[in-house]
């Protein structure tokens, strides 16, 4: 197998100097292959995976690594980097920031802070319900804040379902928001004044 190599040292002048998390975008149920050959090069990134227990239909049992969201593999490397990681045949492009308003139609390539990455790493590994990603981009105060329970300290916003399941809606900021099922009484709400976008 022929190992492609990423180029490492200082960026151009129009490029970052520093790395950064990107969205790679690859063929569905791809992702954990792809994180491995990009491992393999010495490229870091994260694939957003829960534990979870399957059942088949044999009563075979046996605990998976679910693929929370399709498609996608964070990478954290300079932006010089990015541009040979792209040309992979396995990369199939990086996510664009389609919110972001650069005055032309070429979009900038979407940037995820560390402190989400952190976020996302924290929801996955702490909830005891398994979490779902929704796309859509969600532009909500924060309502509420988890005081009880391994997910306490986050922040969001609860919202009930047609059958009477409460969800904590997490926002990530580019990406759409995480939803978790919650105990209302696990919750505090957060006073209006004291209130922020989320981050």
């Amino acid at each position: 197998m022929r190992v492609s190599t990423v180029p490492s040292g200082v960026d151009d002048a129009v490029g970052m100097s520093c790395r950064k998390w990107f969205v790679a975008i690859v063929n569905s149920r791809h992702e954990k292959s792809v994180a491995t050959k990009l491992s393999n090069i010495g490229v870091e990134n994260y694939v957003a995976i829960q534990k979870e227990m399957r059942r088949w239909s044999n009563g075979r049992r046996r605990i998976i690594d679910r693929v929370v969201i399709p498609s996608v593999v964070f990478v954290r490397c300079t932006e010089y980097q990015r541009r040979s990681i792209v040309t992979f045949s396995y990369i199939n492009r990086f996510m664009v920031n389609r919110m972001a308003d650069s005055g032309s139609f070429n979009k900038p390539v979407a940037v995820i802070r560390d402190e989400e990455i952190n976020k996302l790493k924290f929801i996955l590994g702490q909830s005891d319900y398994l979490v779902d990603f929704v796309s859509d981009i969600f532009q909500v105060d924060d309502n509420v804040r988890v005081v009880r329970g391994a997910l306490r300290g986050l922040t969001g916003s609860i919202m009930e379902g047609s059958d009477g399941e409460h969800t904590l809606l997490v926002s990530v900021p580019l990406l759409g928001g995480a939803t978790i099922h919650i105990n209302p009484r696990e919750v505090e709400k957060i006073p209006k004044d004291c209130r922020s976008k989320f981050i």
